[in-house]
This record gives structure tokens, sequence and C-alpha cells, in this order.
């Protein structure tokens, strides 16, 4: 097993752990930092397989590497441990394309099978913080969402990535009287209120399953 791996935590036991733990299963631990900046130059550097990042670090949070990462299309798939089991993080973790996700109570246990997911492209995200996440409905599909049409989901979709009505209408070559049809057909499917802003905040928090 040659993955290579790079490890960053700002805590010296966690970083020593980690890598104490990986290297006894046989993991190829080419490089260790204490802080973001140090944990970024050696991925652009080194290029491993894997970066196992502290969300929290001083200079660069383990987010912003990840951010920084697919930005720059380098090949390295990040996984993020983190004490923060926070929706918004974990929102931002997938935005940027993250693959692997696991809280640092449970990191020795979860690491291993978290890589083996990650190796074989799968990403790999805590029970913990799948279990939290379903419990706070973050995941479930919205209701309603069955009953719109392709068109309504495509232009939802539009409305998701904050296109205006006449984008919308130049996008999809129809008219903006057709757009604006269209959007109240899904706002009284989906039983939202006629706010202007009321399809355009439901869009953003649903985007995941738009």
């Amino acid at each position: 097993m040659n993955t290579s791996i790079v490890i960053a935590d700002d805590h010296p036991l966690m970083l020593r752990g980690l890598t104490d733990f990986l290297t006894s299963k046989g993991f190829n631990i080419i490089g260790s930092a204490e802080d973001g900046n140090s944990a970024y130059n050696l991925i652009v550097k080194l290029k491993p397989d894997i970066a196992v990042l502290d969300i929290r670090m001083p200079h660069k949070t383990g987010l912003e590497i990840a951010e920084s990462c697919k930005k720059n299309n380098l090949p390295t798939k990040v996984i993020l441990i983190t004490f923060d089991k926070e929706e918004d993080v974990y929102g931002e973790a997938k935005k940027h394309g993250v693959y692997g996700y696991i809280l640092k109570e449970f990191a020795i246990e979860e690491i291993e099978t978290c890589i083996e997911h990650v190796v074989n492209g799968k990403p790999y995200f805590s029970k913990e913080i799948a279990n939290y996440l379903n419990n706070n409905h973050l995941e479930e599909k919205p209701e309603n969402l069955d009953l719109l049409t392709k068109s309504e989901l495509k232009i939802i979709k539009l409305i998701s990535e904050n296109k205006t009505s006449q984008d919308i209408a130049e996008d999809l070559s129809i008219s903006v009287r057709t757009v604006d049809k269209h959007r109240s057909n899904i706002v009284s499917k989906l039983d939202l209120d006629n706010k202007p802003s009321s399809l355009l905040i439901w869009a953003n928090l649903n985007k995941n399953h738009l």
C-alpha cells in the first residue's frame, strides 16, 4: 500500500498519534506540518495522494487549504479532521470537494476506513456527523420537489445560481414572461409565500438537492 500522505495538525500529540498509527498500518507519510501555510506548501511541493488536515490551524484552515487545492487543480484528495458538527462547515467542506470529514474524537478509529474509501475515489463522512446532520434534516430532500417539472427544476437551479428572470430567459431561449409564469407555478407548488425573495432563499437553502 503506497498511498502517500501529508498530515497537518497544530496539536503535536494528535499529529504524532495519527502519524504513528498510519505508519504502523503501512501508509507512506511523506510530510507533516503544524500550521496551514506549511501544510499547503507541502501539498504543492510533494503532491501527496491524500492530505489529512485539521480544520482549525494557524495561518490557513483545513477548509482554506481544500479550497486552494481545488482552485489550483491539485490532485491531492483532502480529508478534514474536526471537532465541528456544524452544518455550515460541513456544507463548505462538500463545496470545496473535500473527500473525507471525520470527527477528532473518532479520528484513530475512523481514519483507516476513511483513507480506504478515499483511495478508491469514494467520499467518506464520519457516521457521527451523518447522524447529527440527518437529525437536523440537512440531507433530507425538500418536500414537494417531486412535484416540479423538468423545466421548473432547470429554472430553480438557475435561480439558486442567483440568476435573474432575464438571465434565465436568455439561458433557456424563452421569454421573460414564460420564466415568470414558471416561477409563480414553482412558488405555488412549493407552498412558498409570494415575497420576491422567498424563491431565491428556498433555492439557495436547497441547492444540494437541485
